[in-house]
Formats: structure tokens, C-alpha cells, sequence
């Protein structure tokens, strides 16, 4: 291999000669998921530790990067698949489709997140109509050969060559009607034969060529269906909604096969080493005998609960304990596990750190510090701001008058409510309407990922905590309930029968909690969640009655504020929101609006200054709006005594305080029709006719409306100062900063501030208080960004309003283009996430470093934070870290979310500065 050639980054198909594409188990380990993604590198991670791990090889990401990119596989990875082929064949003692004993093996795919089920795995790679009669020989079971060879058809017909997988399921389900049964496995030899025969006639009919007979090309084909499934519909739909890069490229991972359908004394399961529902540590899994490891997590037959393998096979469960323990301690946290017993042996398919509900991720950090494997800074990289908010929705309200239903495994907590829905098309589509759904279905698969992201929940009749529903449902933070047996889904008539033969019907309202697996009749009534009790400081930790959760989050939240650097301040108009703010944890008012406060009753006032003709009318009303403010900020002060309370200077247009035009309009024309008096209504549609605007968000607003309306800011800078002094005077510790709104250029702030700095004086010397009050601008202008260093001048500083600045770098408006193409661009996979969700790290990011930075150069104690909702987004939080803001607001509500994102970002830093 050339010196300057990383093996771990594609390189084009040209040249990659001498990159190595393939890797045994034998030869990998578990850091190198970007080059054998999770599976590969965990399955090399096992037989490194001495785990019974069937043999196989791994081939990379890379290979699948250069087939993506090219169309074309490498060149060299043929035959570098046949060298591993070989060794293997030489290992098990069998050749790949051989007609006396044949290998066969497993061609799964293995990206480096996990995406349960969104890609392709072909099991029983090598079966063919000889080699099918040597597996029977083998096994001394014709039963075990056909039913795997006709499960290779199904899987290898509907992955590989496109079939409607449903063609297949039909005439399963016609071949057990035939015999009367009710199971696969009741279906005998000679049953299994026949559908053989006919799997291979949809494949004909459908695909239009053979099943192929071949082993090696049913293997070449599996792995480039693998391939190719990293760019299917429900795959990138999946790395969407995660936010997964599209560019990673999955491993593929050929494994000999190991077969849990031999019979009673075989089967296969999924194991946790603690439950992934609550973190409670125990026995946490399902098992099923006599079946492939695809039965399991396709929820189709109900499991056993893990414990009962104790009872069927003790040797087997005794050494996996053992395994889970030894997997448990070595990878610091909660382990899924895939394993298959094929006649009382033992063998392990796949480890992975497993997913958890936002309750386990907080309660397993806290635990396992508590057992010393990790410490306090690696339990804060464990949960995050997503999962925290999770916990603070509200809960059913367990004293409600309800109708139980039915009850099933508790497989992902919430409390969901909404219509009845029996298809994802359905789901997405009332939705999108505006309607709540809960998902309703057997079991879901792959393609329900639409529904199942579209609906409030998800409740499936069969399926465990191990099933494709329960898996997805966890990573999603959704609301599931999964093997509600009681309940008869009938997909085709769209209802549900419940016991007691009441019939819901598609649209009915149900409600169903995934903390319990309990379902209802009708919507249930919530209650706030306990976790939002703790921050409002109605439920104490180490208290009686707070539970372990509460415990966990007050901890982690706890050490998070010890050692996070930037301030967590909340956006709030008024002292209830603010009070409510303090309890929550804020550290002050980053953003007070005062526009909200010219609402309500004092809209008339606002009129009034509106239609002035002359400087006494217009004085007048100011006069009068004065009081009013006043009170106004003497409230906010009390509420955050000795906090900074940052007062943004009224920024919307005038026209929103006026009446619609629309519906003035029509006032008007009644009024003279009828030739009743319409004095004002006349007066004030010619205002807002005057005021009208094309585009008022880039109208008169902001510091404009300051420098064109006399009055209007100083006497909010009057109503500011003369609170102040009141406040001081009561012994209070008032921290005004007054916030001068879209400004674009220094001249704007200094003519404001001149006008500021001598009221304030004037206050200073009526009331003989000194008042330091700080001034300082917004940044939500690109122009104010890129001149940043000039406007510190007169800034002691800058608050970055990322709304309006995500707007006008982006040049489009909220308002307007959420609905109309944002869908369309994140389905195309031009935003990752909506840029008002998460900062624009290139685009508006950058404008926000660059200000920071310049601003800084000029006046080196310049104050930095951010206002614009995405000062409460758990991703935009460790930017505004990075960049150097000295803190960030938010809504109330995002507060605790905001606090603990803080934290993780000063303990990510400290890594990067120790690595």
C-alpha cells in the first residue's frame, strides 16, 4: 500500500488499487465502525474477546462508497471476497452451496448507526434445489431445509430482485390454510416443498428470470442489494429524521450461517443487558424456539420474555448471562444482543450499544457511575437535550375516569393520544391535515416508517420489546405500546376489535401509554410530568416521593451546571413567565419583547400615537403609555432581582397594532352605506393604508421606527431607568440592559444611544440614583454581522437575534416557507434540518463567528449571546459554545434542555483540548 493512501477514505474507482476491502472477523475491532460499520466492527470486537461467534468476513464502507459513486464494484473486491470465501469454506470444513454439505451463510448489511430494518439482510445464502437436500442429510431434518430454502426465496425475491414481498405472505398464508394451521411451524416437509415450488413461480412471474441457482451469484447479488439499500426510500427517510449523514455507506457482513429453526432444542433471540425501557437492571429480551432470527424482530410471532430460557435450555441461558456481563463491563453500557441457539449451542450474532428511552439513558448513566464504569463527564455524554425534553411532556393522569381497552408491553413511554389510523399512508396523510393519529397495526415493518414518524404513537398487537415497532419506536422517542394480543387488527376492513366486541373504527380516538402498555377507549386527560415538577420546584430530589427518575435528572443536571460555561438566560414578556423561568433555571432575561406588552387594553393607546396629527397628540399618548411600561419593568425586576433583564426596544411594524385591513375595509363601507358615523374606522384605514407595506418584515421596524417616530424610545427608555430607580430605591438589585432592535449601521445606534444615555441622566438626577444601565444591539442583520466591528463601538452588547438573521441571510420568510417547499427540500435532502430549528452553521454560523470575533477586537469585554429560538436547540447550544457567547435565551420551557446542552459542550471541549 502507498504511503499516502488512507485505506480508510473512498477513493475513486480509479485508484484504489491496493485498499483493502474486505476484513475478517478476526482482524477488526470495535472502533472502527466509520470502515466496518456498528455490526461488523462489533461482531470483530466479539471474537476478539473469545465469544462463540459463527466465522465470517466484513466487507467495508468503503467499497460501498466506491459502488455508490461509480455504479461499478471495485475492482479488486471480488476476488478479495473469494480469498475470504476460501479461508472460511477451509474453517467450516464445507464449500458455499456445495450439493453433499453446503455452507451457507448470512449477507446483512451494517452502517455505523444503527438503523434497525431500514436496510437489507439476505439469511441462507447457498440453498438451491441440490445443495437443499444435502442441508437435510445434514441435519437429519427435511423439515429444517425446505423451511430455510423457502425463506431464502421469500427474502432473496423481495430484497434482490424487487418482488411485492405480499405475493410471498399470501401464499404462506394460503399454504396454512390449505393444512389448517395457524403457524409456520406447523407446516410440514412436504408443505414447505410445495411452497418452494410455488415461491419460485412468483419469482419467475414477477422478476422475469429464475431464482438463481448458483450460490456464489445469489451471494454477489445479496451484497450489491445491500449496497443499494443504503439509497432506499426508507433508508435516507430514516437518516432524515436521525439526522444521519447520507454519505457514510453501509459495511456488508457474510457470516456462516447458524440455524435456531432445527427444531424445540433451538431458536433465537434478542437480549439487554438492562431493560431499554426503563433502565431497570434484570433479565430483558424475548426468545423464540424453532425460528430464524428475522422472526423475532419482524414481531410475526409472539416471544417468550427472556427468563423462560432458564426453563427451556439452562446451559444456554447461564452462559448468556454470563455473556451479557462480560459484554456489559467491556462496553461501559446498556448491550443489545442478537443471538441464535442451534441445538443447544450457543452463538452470538451481534452486539451494539443498545437504544433506550430518554428515562434509561438518565437512569443507566447515573447507575453505572455508580458501579465505577464510567465517571460523572462520560455519564453527561451519555443522555442529551432531545431525551430530557421527552421527559417533561405531560403523562395520562392516573386518577382520569377511563375505559381500558387492552394492555400490552410497555415498549416506548409517553402518553399518545389521537385517531385510530390502520396504514402509514393514512397516518402521513390526516396528519398532514392537522390530525393526531395513533398507528395501528399487527406488526410494523420497514416500510411503516412513514406512519410510525408521522403518527403521536404506535400500538401493535403482536411484536415484543425486541420487535421492528418497539426498536424504531425507542429511537424515535415515540410513544409505543407493542403485543396488545387482546386486540383483533384488521388492516383490510381499517378497525379494531377490542375484548367485550366493541369496534374501533378507523378515525375513533384512542389513547395508549407506553409507560404502562395500557390502551383506551377516548382520550385520556394529562397531567405534567414529574420531571417538570422537579424544576418547578414541587417535587425535591431525595424526597419521599421522588422517584429514581427524578433523581437521575437532578444529577445529571447538577453536574451539568458545574461545569458548563455558557449562561442560560429565558426569553419572557412578563414576571409570571419570568418567575416560572427563575425556577427552571435562568440565569436572567435574555430577551424581554415589549411589543407584547402594548397589547390587550392598551391597544387603543397605541392607535391613539398611531393617527397623532400634531407633536401635542402624539406626546400625549406617550404620556399615557408611560405608567404603563413602567409598571411593566418594575414587575420584570422584582421577578429577577439581581439577574440581567435584557430589554428589547419595540421592534414589530405599526401595522400590527392596527386592525386588518381586510376587515376595516368592510367596517367602513358598512358605516357609509348605512351613513352611521365612522370618524376613527376612516381615520384609521387611511393609517394603515399609509402604513402599508410590500414587505413589512423589511420595512419600518426596529431602530427605524425609533428614529422616525419622536418619543417613541425614549419613553420606553424613560419607563426603563425610572423602574430601575424605583427598584433601587426599594433595596432592590435591578440589572436593566436596554436592546436597540435591527440595526444595520454604527450611525443608528449612536443616535439612539445619545438620546438613550440623556434620559437616563435626567432619571439619575430626579431620582438621585445611579442607574448603570448597559446598551446594546441586536445582530440579526447581515449587514450588522459583517460590520460588527464598527457598531461595538457604541454596543456594550450584542444579542444575535438568529431569527431574523436566518432570514435574511437565507432570503426567505419563515412564515411563508415552512409549508410551502421546506418538505420538499428536506426530502431532497437540501436542508438536513430545518435552518429555524438548527443554526445554518456555514451560512448564518458563520456570520454569527465573524461578528462575534470582530466585535470583540474592538471592545474586548463586549458581552455575546444569542435570542432567537435557537438558543433553546440542543445541537445550535454547543455551536454558540464554540464561537465564544457568553450565554444564550430561550422559551421557559427549553431551559433545563439549554442548561444540560451547555454542559455537555464544555465537557466535549474538554476532550478535544485533551485529545
Amino acid at each position: 500500500m502507498s504511503e499516502n493512501k488512507d485505506p480508510h477514505v473512498a477513493q475513486p474507482a480509479a485508484s484504489v488499487e491496493g485498499v483493502k476491502f474486505v476484513y475478517d472477523f478476526t482482524e477488526g475491532n470495535k472502533d472502527l465502525k466509520d470502515l466496518l460499520g456498528g455490526k461488523g466492527a462489533n461482531l470483530a470486537e466479539m471474537t476478539n474477546l473469545g465469544l462463540p461467534v459463527p466465522p465470517g468476513f466484513t466487507i467495508t464502507t468503503e467499497a460501498c462508497k466506491v459502488y455508490l459513486d461509480s455504479g461499478e464494484e471495485p475492482a479488486a473486491l471480488r476476488d478479495e471476497v473469494s480469498a475470504h470465501l476460501v479461508a472460511l469454506e477451509e474453517r467450516m470444513g464445507k464449500k458455499l452451496g456445495q450439493a453433499d454439505n453446503p455452507l451457507l451463510v448470512s449477507v446483512r448489511s451494517g452502517a455505523k448507526f444503527s438503523m434497525p430494518g431500514m436496510m437489507d439482510t439476505v439469511l441462507n445464502i447457498g440453498l438451491s434445489d441440490k445443495s437443499v437436500q444435502g442441508l437435510a442429510a445434514q441435519a437429519g431434518d427435511d423439515r429444517f431445509a425446505w423451511d430455510s430454502y423457502r425463506r431464502l426465496i421469500q427474502m432473496f425475491g423481495k430484497t434482490v430482485l424487487g418482488v411485492d414481498g405480499e405475493l410471498f405472505e399470501e401464499a404462506l398464508e394460503a399454504a396454512k390454510a390449505a393444512k389448517k394451521v395457524t403457524v409456520d411451524t406447523e407446516l410440514e416437509a412436504a408443505d414447505l416443498k410445495k411452497l418452494v415450488t410455488k415461491f419460485k413461480k412468483i419469482v419467475k412471474t414477477e422478476a422475469g428470470r429464475d431464482f438463481p441457482q448458483d450460490p456464489r451469484e445469489q451471494m454477489d447479488l445479496a451484497i450489491k442489494a445491500v449496497f443499494d439499500s443504503w439509497n432506499g426510500d426508507r433508508a435516507k427517510l430514516y437518516r432524515r429524521q436521525e439526522r444521519i449523514p447520507h454519505d457514510l455507506g453501509t459495511a456488508v457482513n457474510v457470516c456462516s450461517m447458524v440455524f435456531g429453526n432445527l427444531g424445540p432444542d433451538s431458536g433465537t433471540g434478542v437480549a439487554f443487558t438492562r431493560d431499554p425501557a426503563s433502565g431497570h437492571q434484570g433479565v430483558y429480551g424475548d426468545y423464540l424456539q424453532n425460528a430464524q432470527g428475522e422472526d423475532v424482530v419482524a414481531g410475526i410471532r409472539n416471544t417468550v420474555p427472556l427468563a423462560e430460557l432458564e426453563r427451556i435450555d439452562k446451559k444456554s441461558y447461564d452462559q448468556l448471562l454470563g455473556i451479557m456481563e462480560t459484554l456489559e463491563n467491556h462496553y461501559k453500557d446498556l448491550c443489545d444482543i442478537e443471538f441464535t441457539i442451534e441445538r443447544g449451542q450457543l452463538w452470538m450474532l451481534q452486539t451494539r450499544v443498545g437504544k433506550r428511552t430518554a428515562g434509561a439513558a438518565f437512569r443507566i448513566a447515573t447507575q453505572l457511575v455508580d458501579q465505577g464504569l464510567i465517571d460523572e463527564t462520560e455519564a453527561l455524554q451519555r443522555v442529551n437535550g432531545a431525551q430530557l425534553a421527552q421527559l417533561m411532556f405531560p403523562r395520562f393522569d392516573e386518577h382520569a375516569k377511563t375505559e381500558q381497552v387492552g394492555r400490552g408491553i410497555a415498549a416506548s413511554p409517553g402518553a399518545a393520544v389521537g385517531k385510530a389510523v390502520f396504514d402509514s399512508y393514512t397516518a402521513v396523510k390526516w396528519s398532514r391535515s392537522g390530525e393526531k393519529v395513533i398507528l395501528v397495526r399487527r406488526e410494523t415493518n420497514p416500510d411503516d416508517l412513514d406512519g410510525m414518524i408521522a403518527a403521536e404513537g404506535i400500538l401493535t398487537s403482536r411484536g415484543g420489546k425486541t420487535s421492528h415497532a418497539a426498536v424504531v419506536a425507542r429511537g424515535m422517542g415515540k410513544t409505543c405500546v407493542c403485543g396488545a394480543e387482546e386486540l383483533e387488527v384488521d388492516t383490510k376492513r381499517r378497525r379494531m376489535t377490542v375484548p367485550g366486541g366493541h369496534v374501533v373504527e378507523e378515525g375513533d380516538v384512542i389513547s395508549i401509554d407506553g409507560s404502562t402498555g395500557k390502551v383506551y377507549l377516548g382520550e385520556v386527560p394529562v397531567v405534567p410530568s414529574p420531571v417538570v415538577e422537579y424544576f418547578e420546584g414541587r417535587m425535591h430530589a431525595g424526597a419521599d416521593d421522588a422517584d429514581e427518575l427524578v433523581e437521575a435528572v437532578h444529577r445529571i443536571m447538577a453536574f451539568a451546571d458545574r461545569k458548563r460555561r455558557l449562561r442560560v438566560r429565558a426569553n419572557a414578556d412578563n414576571a409570571e413567565d419570568a418567575l416560572r423561568a427563575r425556577r427552571f433555571g435562568a440565569q436572567g432575561i435574555g430577551l424581554c419583547r415589549t411589543e407584547h406588552m402594548f397589547l390587550g387594553d392598551r391597544r387603543e393607546l397605541v392607535e391613539r400615537l398611531i393617527l397623532a396629527d400634531t407633536e401635542a397628540e402624539r406626546e400625549e399618548s406617550l404620556k399615557e403609555l408611560l405608567p404603563l411600561q413602567k409598571r411593566d419593568f418594575v414587575e420584570l425586576f422584582e421577578a429577577m432581582d439581581g439577574l440581567p433583564v435584557t430589554i428589547r426596544l419595540l421592534d414589530p411594524p405599526l401595522h400590527e397594532f392596527l386592525p386588518d385591513i381586510t376587515e376595516l375595509s368592510v367596517r367602513v363601507a358598512l358605516a357609509e352605506s348605512r351613513q352611521e358615523p365612522h370618524e376613527n374606522e376612516l381615520r384609521l384605514l387611511q393609517a394603515v393604508h399609509r402604513l402599508h407595506e410590500q414587505n413589512p418584515m423589511l420595512g419600518l421596524r426596529g431602530v427605524r421606527l425609533g428614529l422616525v417616530i419622536p418619543g417613541l424610545f425614549t419613553m420606553q427608555v424613560r419607563a426603563i431607568a425610572e423602574a430601575a430607580a424605583e427598584r433601587r430605591n426599594a433595596k432592590g438589585d435591578p440589572r436593566a440592559e436596554i436592546m436597540i432592535p435591527l440595526v444595520g449601521t454604527v450611525q443608528e445606534l449612536e443616535i439612539v444611544r445619545e438620546e438613550a444615555d440623556q434620559v437616563v441622566a435626567e432619571v439619575e438626577a430626579a431620582t438621585g440614583v445611579t442607574l448603570k444601565l448597559s446598551i446594546g444591539t441586536m445582530i440579526e442583520l447581515p449587514r450588522a454581522a459583517l460590520t460588527a466591528g464598527q457598531i461595538a463601538e457604541a454596543a456594550e452588547f450584542f444579542s444575535f437575534g438568529t431569527n431574523d438573521l436566518t432570514q435574511t441571510v437565507w432570503g426567505f420568510s419563515r412564515d411563508d416557507v415552512e409549508a410551502s417547499f421546506f418538505t420538499a427540500y428536506l426530502e431532497k435532502g437540501i436542508f438536513g434540518v430545518s435552518p429555524f430549528e438548527t443554526i445554518d452553521k456555514d451560512g448564518v454560523g458563520s456570520l454569527v463567528k465573524a461578528a462575534a470575533e470582530a466585535g470583540r477586537r474592538t471592545r474586548p469585554d463586549l458581552k455575546l449571546g444569542v435570542c432567537g429560538e435557537h438558543g433553546g436547540d440542543p445541537e445550535s447550544v454547543h455551536f454558540f459554545h464554540e464561537v465564544g457567547l457568553d450565554y444564550v435565551s430561550c422559551s421557559p420551557f427549553r431551559i433545563p434542555v439549554a442548561r444540560l446542552e451547555a454542559g455537555r459542550a464544555a465537557t466535549q471541549s474538554e476532550g478535544s483540548d485533551h485529545r
